[in-house]
């Protein structure tokens, strides 16, 4: 049926501006105005995606509920962009360095294994606990030679 969706997830202008209670126009500005990009059929026909849709419905939450203006609403999906690539590039981050520390332990665990005196790495990290009973210690020996008797 002309106007509905073409079956794959594309919906044609006047399919999109019913479902929205929005003018056609409004749809037209929104585009040249680069919030939405639709594709186009051959014959020029615009066909909005479902990622498009979730565009519009953020527009539309924007400037109805919140009064946001174009200009604003622009700003806000530019920011949301970059922030969705900024979190895709402190995942990839994160992967990496995991993948790393994982190497690292393993070539740690090599290394002590064929080591001359066996250890565990927790031999080789001193705790707090240790050491605050080591300074204890070396305070009370400093304070026993110093006191005349």
């Amino acid at each position: 049926m002309p106007g509905q969706g073409t079956g794959q997830g594309y919906f044609m202008i006047s399919a999109v501006a019913r479902r929205y209670d929005i003018h056609p126009q409004t749809l037209r500005m929104y585009e040249r105005e680069g919030l939405l990009k639709p594709s186009r059929t051959e014959g020029n026909t615009r066909l909005y995606s479902d990622a498009d849709l979730e565009q519009l419905e953020t527009i539309l939450s924007l400037t109805r509920e919140l009064g946001v203006n174009l200009a604003g609403v622009e700003i806000i999906l530019n920011m949301r962009r970059k922030m969705d690539r900024m979190q895709e590039e402190v995942n990839e981050f994160m992967s990496y360095a995991k993948h790393e520390l994982a190497r690292g332990l393993g070539d740690w665990e090599q290394r002590l294994g064929t080591a001359l005196v066996k250890s565990s790495p927790t031999d080789l990290v001193r705790t707090d606990q240790r050491q605050s009973t080591e300074k204890a210690a070396r305070r009370a020996a400093d304070d026993a030679s110093s006191d005349p008797v």
